[in-house]
């Protein structure tokens, strides 16, 4: 897998433009100002999650003799299954769901709505397939955090040009694009296991 193609799958993982209603409903009650330094706290939070993924969960893996073959085959499915729920949103994500009153910390923002299961699974089924190329990444990684955090930061402006139906339609669309990668990932895997 190229870097750009690694950091576009991330970036879809990642689904910044499905999360800004969720991030909006759960700050509403916060000022904009106050908004943005939780938004921004709150990826550095979810950064700091995918680095120890990305550097460390190879170990995790071989601790539990887990095989590539397995990685890849259980990372399509978990990526399918997110890319379904793109596709088609349960009702209350699509009119964003009620936060608690209180500010949040780590929990729901930063993870799982960032640096949620899908992704960290991607992180360590990148490392695991290729670990020589952890640098590539790392920036890939950095290059799809960066984009998302763009987003995020910039999710009231978004809101209100896109609308609600524009947000919904983009996420599909996302969404579809993540299932075709999906199920490539799946065939990847299933051929290694096959081929062995």
């Amino acid at each position: 897998m190229e870097l750009y193609s690694a950091a576009i799958m991330l970036f879809l993982i990642m689904d910044p433009l499905g999360n800004i209603p969720l991030f909006l409903s759960t700050l509403k009650h916060l000022p904009p100002r106050r908004r943005r330094i939780v938004i921004l706290r709150e990826l550095v939070i979810a950064y700091g999650f995918m680095l120890l993924f990305l550097f460390f969960g190879q170990r995790m893996l071989d601790a539990l003799q887990l095989s590539q073959q397995a990685i890849s085959i259980a990372g399509s499915i978990i990526l399918f299954l997110i890319a379904l729920k793109m596709i088609f949103p349960p009702e209350a994500h699509e009119k964003g769901e009620e936060g608690p009153e209180s500010e949040p910390f780590i929990v729901p923002l930063a993870i799982p709505l960032v640096a949620g299961p899908s992704l960290l699974a991607t992180l360590l089924l990148l490392v695991s397939k290729e670990p020589t190329r952890i640098w590539e990444w790392l920036g890939a990684t950095t290059v799809a955090w960066v984009a998302s955090a763009a987003i995020l930061l910039s999710s009231s402006i978004l809101h209100k040009l896109l609308r609600e139906r524009g947000l919904i339609a983009l996420e599909r669309l996302m969404g579809m694009i993540l299932v075709t990668m999906s199920v490539q990932m799946f065939l990847n895997g299933l051929g290694e296991y096959l081929g062995r």
